[in-house]
């Protein structure tokens, strides 16, 4: 937001002073992919816990106890692996390790979502029904649909090749109805390998893998033929299955199975795919329970994991640079020598040139210091600590964000600031003049206007 409102103020005010808005746009692109490059060439690979606690105490506000926590998080389950949040019971923050899976896809319809705020469904002890079969007619899931109604009061997950048409809408129905708690999941992957990860969710879960290849159909099945799990969280792009209800001793022998395909393949990529698969079927869940003394608290503390968690992902993914908006500062140097030959390009180097400090000046004057000097004073790896009010190595010191975080800070920065400098009108509604002759009511009247 800061360096998005730099741009736009310093735009308008060149573009009011007679510079072609689409030349400046030029310019701060051309200066922002430089920059870019910049931020890569200088970023460090996280090697350690230590250095993963750092950048998810900085994301969680300082809040050591977390970024301790959610380091030994990583620690255990790798950048990877699957990590969620939830409330916990009492006061006490708590991580629980279980056996899991996510895979990719999520709910073929947002219907099915239970939670609006997180825009997920999730199921406590479902049946799991895993077929290969598209689902489109009623007939293709009536019979399933019913055993499940007649059998006991719990949940059904459907994962299937595809659901579709008359059979989605007979699932959305009921479900809204509250018929049927349902939730239906396109299956992962495609061609044969959209088959062995089906095989691989059965086995995790107890399911039977319904698939007319090995001589099931969909009307043949039964009660029996249902997989289950502790949990299973879906939502717009993923499914995450918890605790599978599957045998110990079927999970193993597919994990050996997969082990032995992957020395004996010569393919590199079917190897990756191989080793995902491992990864998936043999890897573990996280579940991280935030305890608070209240419902606000905990929505709070709940956003600032969920933050550090996506922070330290990106982290792991594309390393870090120093924070407190050190290296965007030091990264403007690459723009000294560029020469544009356009006039109008050159003004939109210059303005992102002189914008890339704005962070490094907002932070110090939110800490009570002038943010013109503390700019001046900082250089290399030498910061302004905004909580000690000191100049440090702010690599040493632990401050750093994740490149990938700075990164797209800029991009989308440039993005929208020049957005609006090119934008010459906007379509706006005109707010609508609210009546206050309810509020001027005697008390214990309002809402009465309707009855009369």
């Amino acid at each position: 937001t800061v360096l998005a409102q730099a741009i736009a103020s310093a735009g308008f005010r060149n573009v009011a002073a007679g510079s072609n808005p689409i030349s400046l746009k030029r310019g701060l692109d051309h200066g922002a992919e430089l920059v870019v490059k910049e931020l890569k060439r200088v970023s460090k690979k996280i090697s350690n816990k230590e250095e993963i606690a750092q950048v998810a105490t900085i994301s969680t506000n300082n809040d050591k106890e977390l970024g301790d926590m959610i380091g030994d998080v990583f620690d255990k389950v790798g950048g990877e692996g699957v990590i969620t949040v939830e409330e916990a019971k009492g006061f006490k923050d708590e991580v629980e390790y279980t056996e899991g899976m996510e895979f990719d896809n999520g709910y073929v319809s947002p219907y099915f979502v239970t939670n609006s705020e997180t825009l997920e469904t999730v199921m406590e002890n479902p049946y799991i029904f895993v077929t290969d079969k598209k689902l489109s007619n009623l007939q293709d899931i009536q019979a399933i649909a019913e055993k499940v109604l007649g059998a006991a009061d719990r949940p059904l997950v459907i994962i299937a090749d595809d659901i579709e048409n008359q059979a989605l809408a007979t699932l959305v129905v009921n479900k809204l109805r509250g018929t049927l708690d349902v939730v239906a999941v396109k299956a992962p992957g495609f061609g044969d390998r959209k088959k062995e990860m089906l095989q691989d969710i059965s086995i995790l879960t107890g399911a039977e893998f319904i698939s007319e290849e090995v001589g099931k159909t969909l009307d043949a099945v039964e009660i029996s033929n249902l997989g289950s799990a502790k949990k299973v969280i879906v939502n717009k792009e993923k499914t995450i299955i918890v605790e599978g209800k599957g045998a110990k001793k079927d999970l193993e022998a597919r994990v050996k199975e997969i082990k032995a395909q992957i020395e004996n393949t010569t393919s590199d990529y079917d190897k990756e795919k191989l080793q995902e698969r491992l990864a998936k079927l043999a890897g573990g869940v996280a579940v991280i329970k935030v305890g608070a003394a209240s419902e606000i608290e905990s929505k709070e503390k709940k956003m600032r994991i969920e933050d550090a968690i996506n922070a330290t992902r990106a982290a792991i993914e594309e390393g870090v640079v120093a924070g407190g908006g050190l290296a965007l500062h030091n990264a403007k140097k690459v723009l000294d020598k560029v020469k544009m030959k356009d006039a109008d390009e050159q003004l939109g180097i210059e303005i992102l040139k002189s914008i890339l400090s704005e962070p490094l000046k907002q932070i110090a004057e939110n800490a009570g210091e002038d943010g013109a000097v503390i700019a001046a004073n900082c250089e290399g790896e030498t910061g302004f600590n905004a909580k000690t009010g000191e100049y440090v190595d702010m690599i040493e010191a632990g401050i750093i964000d994740p490149v990938k975080v700075t990164r797209l800070a800029l991009i989308n920065a440039v993005s929208v600031g020049s957005m609006l400098v090119t934008t010459e009108a906007v379509v706006a509604d005109i707010p609508e003049e609210k009546d206050d002759s309810a509020s001027a009511m005697p008390a214990g009247m309002g809402g009465m206007q309707g009855m009369m």
